[in-house]
C-alpha cells in the first residue's frame, strides 16, 4: 500500500477566502463613485457616499415578514455552526506507515462525530455568493483512547432563491479534510474533498439569521493504492450575523397608475380605475345584469334595476313575473295576463268554461256546468221528486213487478240524458222502530239503483240514501198521510254533489214536526206500534 500525493493543504479554500476579502472592497468602492450623483428623498448625496436622508422604519414593518428580510445585493454573512459529521467506514484519514501491519496504521473511527466551525460569506447579488468555512471535527474511536483532531477548510459557491425571509439554497465547493494526532491514533493526513449540499436560511431580523445545511463530501477511500472513493455527510445548524443591508428604509411613494386612489403595489387592476373595496378594480357586475355588485342585492342572480339587481319576483307564484302580472298578488293565468280567471256573471263557473259569461247558470242540477240559464226538460222533470208507481213487498225491499213500467221509463230518460246524476232516496212512515225504518228505506233505494244499473245505467251516476221517517211529506196521523210518506224520490245531483248532501228548510221543518209527533205517541203506553209497510 502506498501513500498518494496530495495538493497543498487548503489551496482551494484559501483562494476563495482571498476572493471574499476583495469582493466587498470592490463593491463598496463602486458605491463611492456612484454616490456622487444619487439623491435620496430629494437630498443630494455627499461625495464620500454618505447621505443626509433620514432613516425610516428600520424594522421594515411596512413590509410583510415573508419578504421583510429577504437577501439583498452586496450582503455579507458571518456565522458559526454546529452539528454532526457522519464519517464513512472506509475513510482514508490516517498517516500511512508500511511498518505497521496489517493496514499500515489505519484505524476505524466512530461513525458520528461532532462538527463545529465558522464561516464567512459574501453575496454580490441576492441570488449568488461565495463562502469560506473552517470546521473542527474531533474524531473518536474504540481503537484509541483520546480523540484525534480532524478539521476541514473549504470554499463554496452558493446559489439561493433570494426572494423571501426563508431562503432555500444549494451549494457546491471544495477544500481539504485533514487529521492531526499522534501516530498511535491516526497520525497526520489530509485529503482533497469536494462537496455538494442544500439547505435553508431563516432571516429573523436585520442582523440575525438561522441556517440549516446538509452536505455530502466526496473524498478518497481506504484501499489498495487509494483507488475508488467514499463519501461523508454533514448535518449542520448555524447562527449568522448579516451585514450590508440597505439602511435607507423609507418606503418609496407607491405609484397609482390609474389614478383611482389605490396604489399600484396593492391595486389588483393597476391599469383600470377602481375602488378600494374591490382592491383597486372596478366594481364588478358578477351576474351581468347591468347592476353593479355594490348595489346589487342578488349578485349571483341576474335581475332588474327596479328590484335592486334581483330577479323580478313572482309574488303570487303563478309563473308570471310581477312586472308583467296585472294581478301580482293573486295567482292567475296567461289568458288573463296573470290575473285569476273571472266569473263575470257570478254563477260560480269561471269565464273560460262559462258559455254564457253574462248570464247566470240556473242551479237546478241540469247542465249546470255550461254556465247558461236553462230549464229542466219536461221528460226529466217528470222524474224528479216523488216517483209514483214504484212498489215494494210489505216490510221488504223487493220491488214488485208492477213497478217496472215506471222504472223502465226512468232508465230510458237517464240513457237519453247521459250526463245526469241522480239521488235515489227511500222514505217510510213512522210506524215501527226508527232505525229499522232507516235501514228499510235505504235498502229500497238500493234496490231501485240496482234495477237501473242492471238496465245499463253507470253506477257512478246513481247514489242512494235512506231517510226512513225523518222527511215526511204528510202527517203520519192518517192512513192516507202514511201512505204518501212511504215513497221513493229522485233528485238531480249537481256536479261533485253526493246523496244526502242537501236538506231543504221545508224538509227540516217537516223532520222536526215528525220527531215531535213520534215523541207524543211514545208517551201512549197502551198503543202498540205497528211496523212500517
Amino acid at each position: 500500500m502506498t501513500q498518494r500525493k496530495r495538493l497543498t493543504p487548503g489551496f482551494v479554500p484559501l483562494a476563495l477566502v482571498g476572493g471574499l476579502a476583495l469582493l466587498p472592497t470592490a463593491a463598496h468602492a463602486g458605491d463611492g463613485e456612484a454616490s456622487a450623483s444619487v439623491s435620496l428623498d430629494g437630498a443630494e448625496a455627499k461625495a464620500d457616499g454618505s447621505a443626509d436622508a433620514e432613516v425610516h422604519d428600520p424594522k421594515r414593518k411596512h413590509i410583510p415578514w415573508i419578504k421583510r428580510w429577504a437577501p439583498e445585493d452586496r450582503m455579507s454573512e458571518i456565522g458559526i455552526f454546529g452539528g454532526v459529521a457522519l464519517i464513512a467506514d472506509d475513510h482514508e484519514l490516517y498517516q500511512f506507515d508500511a511498518d505497521l501491519s496489517p493496514n499500515g496504521g489505519w484505524k476505524s473511527v466512530n461513525g458520528v462525530q461532532p462538527d463545529i466551525g465558522a464561516r464567512l460569506g459574501f453575496y454580490p447579488i441576492r441570488h449568488f455568493g461565495v463562502e469560506a468555512e473552517f470546521a473542527a471535527i474531533p474524531m473518536a474511536s474504540s481503537e484509541f483512547d483520546k480523540r484525534a483532531f480532524g478539521f476541514a477548510i473549504r470554499g463554496s459557491l452558493i446559489g439561493q432563491v433570494g426572494l423571501w425571509s426563508v431562503t432555500p439554497f444549494v451549494t457546491v465547493g471544495a477544500g481539504t479534510l485533514a487529521v492531526t494526532s499522534p501516530r498511535s491514533r491516526l497520525g497526520g493526513d489530509q485529503d482533497e474533498v469536494f462537496h455538494v449540499g442544500a439547505g435553508a436560511k431563516f432571516f429573523l431580523s436585520r442582523y440575525v439569521g438561522l441556517r440549516f445545511d446538509f452536505r455530502n463530501l466526496f473524498t478518497s477511500n481506504f484501499g489498495p493504492d487509494n483507488k475508488g472513493g467514499t463519501s461523508h455527510q454533514e448535518l449542520l445548524f448555524g447562527l449568522a450575523i448579516t451585514l450590508g443591508r440597505d439602511k435607507n428604509e423609507a418606503p418609496p411613494a407607491p405609484a397609482d397608475g390609474d389614478g383611482d386612489g389605490v396604489t399600484d403595489d396593492v391595486d389588483k387592476c393597476p391599469e383600470e380605475a377602481g375602488v378600494p373595496e374591490y382592491d383597486g378594480c372596478p366594481v364588478p357586475d358578477t351576474d351581468g345584469d347591468g347592476v353593479k355588485d355594490d348595489v346589487d342585492k342578488c349578485v349571483d342572480e341576474a335581475g332588474s334595476p327596479d328590484y335592486e339587481g334581483c330577479p323580478v319576483p313572482d309574488s303570487d307564484g303563478d309563473g308570471f313575473a310581477d312586472d308583467v302580472d296585472k294581478c301580482p298578488q293573486d295567482a292567475g293565468v296567461e289568458a288573463y295576463e296573470g290575473c285569476p280567471i273571472p266569473d263575470t256573471d257570478g254563477d260560480g263557473i269561471f269565464d273560460d268554461a262559462d258559455k254564457c259569461v253574462d248570464e247566470k247558470e240556473t242551479d237546478n242540477g241540469f247542465q249546470d256546468e255550461d254556465g247558461c240559464p236553462d230549464e229542466i226538460p219536461e221528460a226529466v222533470a217528470s222524474f224528479v221528486g216523488v216517483i209514483e208507481g214504484i212498489y215494494f213487498d210489505t216490510g221488504k225491499s223487493t220491488i214488485r213487478k208492477s213497478s217496472r213500467k215506471t222504472l223502465d221509463k226512468a232508465v230510458e230518460i237517464l240513457k237519453e240524458y247521459d250526463y245526469l246524476r241522480l239521488e235515489v232516496s227511500g222514505h217510510t212512515d213512522n210506524k215501527g222502530d226508527h232505525d229499522d225504518n232507516i235501514d228499510l228505506s235505504k235498502a229500497r233505494a238500493d234496490s231501485v239503483r240496482q234495477y237501473m244499473v242492471d238496465a245499463g245505467i253507470a253506477g257512478d251516476r246513481l247514489e242512494t240514501v235512506g231517510y226512513g221517517p225523518d222527511k215526511p211529506v204528510e202527517s203520519n196521523d192518517t192512513k192516507d198521510g202514511r201512505q204518501k210518506n212511504r215513497r221513493i224520490e229522485f233528485r238531480l245531483l249537481k256536479k261533485e254533489e253526493h246523496a244526502g248532501a242537501t236538506v231543504h228548510a221545508a224538509d227540516a221543518k217537516a223532520e222536526g214536526e215528525a220527531k215531535a209527533e213520534g215523541d207524543a205517541k211514545a208517551e201512549e203506553p197502551a198503543k202498540t206500534e205497528a211496523k212500517s209497510e
